[in-house]
């Protein structure tokens, strides 16, 4: 069954490579969905769609986030996925 999750990670997760990141590892599990920058300094957001358990997968690797990043929370909510997203993109 397909989940759409809207998830914020805080900590040092902007400027260390942290979207190719999430990228790459969505990619991996045919995660579908977006990667943004928000406007705090030490916000991600992810807008991700799949199986609820690759979406638990992907929270997992967020925890841990590439050389450099330091994760100090992950937190998501249950998201609409009426609309189809066909692939995973970094949005700038």
């Amino acid at each position: 069954m397909m989940s759409g999750l809207r998830i914020v990670v805080r900590g040092r997760v902007q400027g260390v490579g942290y979207r190719a990141y999430v990228a790459r590892q969505a990619a991996a599990l045919g995660i579908t969905g977006h990667v943004r920058n928000l406007h705090q300094r030490d916000e991600v957001e992810i807008v991700a769609c799949g199986d609820s358990q690759v979406l638990d997968l992907l929270i997992d690797q967020l925890r841990t986030g590439p050389a450099g990043a330091m994760v100090t929370g992950v937190s998501s909510e249950i998201i609409d996925t009426d609309v189809p997203i066909e692939d995973f993109t970094i949005r700038y």
